[in-house]
């Protein structure tokens, strides 16, 4: 279960979510999927059945959610859910993202004693926006800041106020203080009591959920993804251009391009080039390029907008061009998928020492880091790759770090971890309390 699918979305759970599928099909495991489209032209909640382009042996259930992204419980979904459940008698259920389906599909699969493992992509359980950024409503405050924890009032203030008839309207405040309370309660006391296990894939996100969430801690472990390694070991560097750095992602704000690009600004242009991938997505493109338009002529004529690619040809149509690639996320990203792709193509990194990010990415050794949200430090991280040779070699070979060999896990590797815990969660059904969490804590 994924708040999205390819190949109608394409980011980083998503992207991990189909991998897991296909590879637990290839292991002889009947897969279906419970994932949203977008049709403004359809009815709200009407299914459809697709397959997987990637493996026809994977079904697809489409539920359309075009109009209702900003609840969080949908008593619709709840009921298609349940269909399903009902259909296929899964042996567990696995969930990867609730956003934009319905939280309550936890309750219809405790209903009916299903197992179920929900692997944490971000902060959406404990934060209603998913990523700790802030959706300020001041001119004069930075640029989407960052909350610390998560506060009713504070969502409330910071992040609805778009909802509000006034910005201080005493009234909106009280009751969108009211409606995140809610949710907050709703999450924590009918839905992390009814998970039998989260598997988070950083440390870091595994201690934010336990320490700043009330994560009972041995329901809970550190698991990180697995890849298609063998697609991403054929990196050929492309053409003698000057050095080129490379972005890959949407263009939210929350990936934070905006700094790339002022980085970018500050070098010398002579000696480097940037180019972005990713698909358009406005408003957030057309604002970037208007942000390039107020750089110099000779800064301008350096960046190159590359729009989408597909993950599966990562390397011929993006790793085969680059130099170096930057992710400049201002927010806590997790476990960021391109950091492990671009580590076993060897491909210098450069990233933000925040989060889950400078948890795979340690300075000088495998990478290099830049302090949080600065452009100005991230320009200089730029610059010493372009001008120090030897630094760029020896970051490049050393890989994953938390590997013996250095390689990032195989999806193969991952998911015999993945059905592991799979087996045990459904063993544990039939154990008292006491018994399931001495046997899951043996288990970790």
């Amino acid at each position: 279960m994924i708040h999205g699918y390819p190949p109608f979305y394409s980011a980083g759970s998503e992207v991990y979510s189909q991998a897991l599928c296909c590879e637990l099909v290839k292991q002889r495991h009947e897969v279906v999927v419970f994932t949203r489209q977008e049709n403004a032209y359809k009815k709200e909640y009407a299914v459809d059945w697709q397959v997987d382009p990637m493996c026809s042996d994977i079904r697809l259930c489409l539920i359309n959610m075009a109009q209702s992204r900003d609840g969080y419980r949908h008593a619709a979904v709840d009921v298609e859910f349940n269909k399903l459940l009902r259909e296929y008698k899964p042996d567990i259920v696995h969930i990867g993202h609730l956003n934009h389906l319905s939280t309550s599909i936890v309750l219809e699969a405790f209903k009916q004693n299903v197992p179920i493992i929900f692997t944490l992509h971000d902060f959406w359980l404990m934060c209603p926006r998913g990523q700790f950024l802030q959706s300020t409503n001041s001119k004069d405050a930075d640029l989407y800041p960052l909350c610390h924890s998560q506060k009713d009032k504070t969502c409330a203030r910071k992040c609805y106020w778009r909802y509000f008839s006034s910005q201080d309207n005493q009234e909106d405040i009280l009751y969108w203080t009211g409606w995140v309370s809610k949710r907050m309660r709703h999450i924590k006391e009918e839905i992390l009591p009814r998970v039998d296990l989260f598997i988070a894939p950083s440390r870091y996100l595994m201690e934010r959920f336990i320490y700043d969430f009330p994560m009972d801690p041995s329901k809970i472990i550190y698991l990180d993804y697995g890849f298609l390694r063998d697609s991403l070991t054929k990196r050929k560097r492309v053409g003698n251009q000057s050095f080129t750095f490379g972005y890959i992602g949407t263009h939210k704000q929350a990936k934070g391009i905006f700094l790339l690009l002022q980085a970018f600004s500050q070098l010398n242009t002579k000696q480097a080039q940037l180019k972005i991938w990713g698909s358009p997505l406005e408003p957030f493109t057309s604002s970037l390029e208007t942000l390039v338009l107020n750089m110099s002529p000779e800064v301008q004529k350096k960046i190159f907008w590359m729009g989408g690619y597909q993950n599966g040809r990562i390397v011929e149509d993006v790793f085969n061009y680059v130099d170096a690639i930057v992710i400049p996320s201002i927010w806590g990203e997790n476990s960021p998928l391109v950091i492990h792709e671009a580590l076993e193509a060897k491909i210098p990194i450069i990233t933000a020492n925040f989060g889950g990010m400078k948890e795979y990415i340690h300075h000088e050794i495998n990478g290099l880091l830049f302090e949080h949200r600065s452009f100005s430090k991230l320009a200089i991280q730029m610059q010493r790759l372009i001008q120090e040779p030897e630094l760029l070699e020896s970051i490049t070979c050393k890989g994953y770090l938390q590997s013996d060999d250095g390689r990032i896990p195989s999806i193969q590797e991952h998911v015999e971890q993945v059905e592991s815990y799979y087996r045990l969660i459904i063993q544990q059904r039939s154990m008292n309390d006491g018994q399931k969490t001495r046997s899951l804590e043996d288990h970790i």
